[in-house]
This record gives C-alpha cells, structure tokens and sequence, in this order.
C-alpha cells in the first residue's frame, strides 16, 4: 500500500491562544483505493516540550501542580500533578524551552539534559507533538510559587522522594499521562541514570 492524502479543504474555525482548524481529506487504504471524503476537526497546538526534573544525588522528582481548564469534568480535581512543560516559540529549539521553562515554571536551573522521547499526546484531534526530556537539578532549594504573571500561571513547585512520585502514579494522584510517561520511563532507566550523572 502507498500511504498517501489529498486534502480536499482547509478551513479555520477558531483562531485564539489555540486554533481550531476543519478538514475535508481523503486516504489511501489498506485493501486498496481511496477512502470516502471525511470530515475532521484538529485542535493546532504546535510542538512542546516537557521535562522530568530529576536530582540523582536526592534521587528526588520536582512536580509542579496547577489548575487546569481540561480537568473541569472532575471539579474536584482541577488542580493536577504535572511536569514542568510549554510550546516551543518561533526560532526555539526543544532544548532552549526545556532550560526556560524550567526557570520560569519551578526556578530550577537545569545541570544537565538529556532526550527521553518524541510522541503526540492525541493525534485523533491534535496536532500537539511532546519533545520530552530528563533534566538533571539539585533540588536541594526547589520549592514555592512560581509561574509568569503575564501568563496567569499559578504554579506550586514541590520535590518528592522517586518512590512517592511513582506511588503517586500508581494511586492515581498524577493523571495528566505526559508526568506518567516520564516517571515510568525513569522507573526504568534510574540506576542506568543514576550512574552515569552521578559519575560525571
């Protein structure tokens, strides 16, 4: 099969801090052909950046909890558990927002960092595509209040022991899956980690 598709029209919907764009597309198919016209809306966020903020001498996580307006389903739980994260800006690299928003999200100035993955977070209606990265930091001072004021952010910086951060995904106390992906993944690689930031 040759992956291949047509789109037919392009039109927007919305345009604001998100943009909300309508297509008429056609694709090839797995037994051949092309597939019927159809429809679908996209939610256009373009790329971001995450970052697993990670002490190896503390073996401590910084997480950082804010409201967020995706979470209003469950009122009660509006204020969720993440990871400091944000969009890349025109003439940005990945790396230069992961060392930004690190300062602007949780004060932390970052030692060291490292690619953990490339994904989308939805791509059944968004665009949004995650560069997310482990930063090394000595979380020795990390703490309080952070966030830009231009930007609403409200943002409370804590650091955790691993385990607490993992026993927190594991009881479902972190539910946004960009922190979930990242602590799973250093569940995984924290010795392999650990020795090699520890021996720098």
């Amino acid at each position: 099969m040759k992956k291949e598709f047509k789109i037919i029209d392009k039109e927007i919907l919305y345009s604001g801090f998100f943009r909300m764009e309508k297509y008429r597309l056609q694709h090839t198919l797995y037994a051949g052909g092309w597939s019927a016209e159809i429809s679908r809306e996209l939610f256009v966020r373009g790329s971001c950046v995450a970052v697993l903020l990670y002490d190896p001498c503390r073996d401590e996580v910084v997480l950082i909890e804010q409201f967020r307006a995706g979470a209003l389903i469950k009122p009660d739980r509006a204020w969720l558990v993440e990871i400091v994260a944000g969009a890349i800006e025109a003439g940005e690299t990945a790396e230069e927002v992961a060392y930004r928003e690190s300062l602007e999200e949780a004060g932390c100035k970052i030692l060291d960092l490292m690619v953990i993955n490339e994904f989308y977070t939805t791509p059944g209606g968004a665009s949004e595509r995650i560069t997310l990265f482990c930063g090394k930091v000595d979380s020795s001072t990390i703490g309080g209040i952070h966030g830009l004021d231009h930007e609403d952010e409200d943002i409370l910086v804590r650091t955790v022991s691993f385990d607490e951060a993992y026993r927190m995904v594991e009881s479902n106390e972190i539910e946004s899956a960009i922190p979930i992906i990242a602590i799973q993944w250093l569940a995984l690689n924290r010795q392999k980690l650990k020795n090699k930031w520890l021996s720098d």
